[in-house]
Formats: C-alpha cells, structure tokens, sequence
C-alpha cells in the first residue's frame, strides 16, 4: 500500500556515540524522504562527534574515531539536514523515544531551531510492538519475508522501516485493536494523524516522554518521586525543583519546555 501523505514523510535513522540523549552525539543520520507525490528522496550524513565513542556503540555501527576525525562537525551540517527536512513529518524505529529527541539535542546545540510541534511523528516501532512485539530485523523477516542485509547501516535501517509501513498498513486495515480500557478501534490506517496516535504510549509534552499531558491538558510529571503531579503544581509546592532540573543531567528540549512553563506562571 502507498502512503496518503498530506506533505513528505522524512524517515530517519540515526548511529551516535552511544545511548544518552542529553550527553551522546550523532555520528550518521540518514533521510529516505517519501514526497505526496510519490516521488523518494536518501540523503545520509557523517560528522565528526567531537565526542568518545563507546565501545558498545563502536561494536554496533563500526566507526571510530579515527573514522570520523576528518569530517564535518554536526553543526557544520545542521543547516543543510534542516532545509531537507523543511515541511516533513518525521517517521522512523524507535524515533519517538531516541531518533527525535537525539536529532532535536544536536540541532539545539547547533543555534537551530528545529520545531516538531507541528509535525507528524510516527513511530513504526511503537506499531509493531503493539501488535507484533519483536525487532526490526525480525519485523522485516515477519512482514517482507526476507532477510534484513547491513543491518545498524543507517540507509539500510530506514529502507526497511519505509517497507515494513507499508506492509504492516496493508496487513492491518481491518484488524481490530483492544487498548487497555477495553475500546475496539482499527487503528492502523493509511492516514498519518492515525498512525501518529497509535505510535505514541503517552501524549507527550517533551520529546522523551518525561513530561506529558493529562486529561486536561496540563503538564505532568512523568518521573521520579513526583511523578503524576502537574508541573505547575510541583513547581509552587517546591521551588528549588526547577533549579535543580536545570543543573541536572536532562535534555536541553525538556529544560527548555520547563523553562517556558516557569515563565507562563509569572
């Protein structure tokens, strides 16, 4: 099944230095962008992190620093993956949860404002574990009926996302789906608003799920010892919690929403 796109559909992969969002760097980012009219776009990127690479990492997409030493810094490039993502929704495996938020840190340390609030995010591993549960390349074996070749090469890993969509739209327009307060919805639909609710576990307010939003919109906190209570509420009951969050270890995107927050209360 093709996809009903409104505007393109950026489907992206990222390898980095390792696995903490607010401390790790991208390595290689590769695009596979799908336009409304058909029409496929592959832009890949690799920079120079400026940052260690860990072992464990290192074992996973195979590059070193040594590698890596003569390229071009991310924020050399930031400007030109900007403009090739201008008007996109962003799709990719596991992206709501790492992809986006690492993308979104590095433009920020970059002096470039990339908004996603008014983009789609699709998250076709999020699909699958809900209605399959198992890995990318057993997902393109379970839905392509074939072997994943250079599996963690970012060109690689995007192709397969973009295919493994398309077969799950086709195998599931029909299948019901049962959340966990017992409605019945056939979720999965050729329609990007559709699939961005289903590949989302929380409404989000950050991009690591860290805030997010109740019933009534407000912003609420998704972790620690005040996890459940509003932002607002957290911040009037103690007010050193926001200094502290500021000096702490988390992303800039979620400092920078806190921020905004701490101000709208004035």
């Amino acid at each position: 099944m093709e996809l009903n796109l409104q505007k393109p559909l950026a489907f992206f992969d990222i390898e980095a230095t390792g696995l903490n969002v607010a401390k790790d760097r991208i390595i290689e980012i590769n695009i596979y962008k799908v336009n409304p009219n058909g029409t496929e776009e592959s832009k890949t990127w690799v920079v120079n992190p400026e940052y260690p690479i860990s072992e464990e990492a290192s074992k996973i997409h195979g590059f070193t620093v040594e590698d890596l030493k003569d390229k071009p810094t991310f924020k050399q490039v930031a400007k030109d993956i900007d403009r090739f993502l201008q008007n996109c929704d962003l799709a990719g495996y596991n992206a709501i949860r790492y992809d986006i938020p690492m993308l979104v840190e590095e433009f920020l340390r970059a002096d470039v404002d990339f908004d996603v609030a008014n983009r789609r995010l699709i998250d076709v591993q999020n699909i699958f574990m809900k209605m399959e549960q198992r890995t990318l390349s057993a997902a393109y074996k379970f839905y392509l009926d074939k072997e994943l070749d250079n599996a963690h090469s970012a060109e690689a890993d995007t192709k397969a996302t973009y295919e493994i969509l398309k077969a799950q739209l086709d195998r599931y327009r029909e299948v019901e789906f049962k959340d966990r307060d017992g409605n019945i919805s056939k979720p999965v639909q050729n329609d990007m608003n559709k699939l961005q609710a289903f590949s989302s576990h929380h409404r989000n307010a950050d991009l690591m799920g860290q805030i997010i939003y109740n019933d009534k919109n407000e912003e609420v906190i998704n972790f620690g010892k005040y996890r459940g209570r509003t932002v607002e509420d957290v911040f009037k009951s103690d007010p050193g919690y926001y200094g502290w969050i500021m000096k702490s270890d988390f992303p800039l995107y979620t400092k920078k929403l806190l921020t905004k927050i701490k101000l709208r209360m004035k």
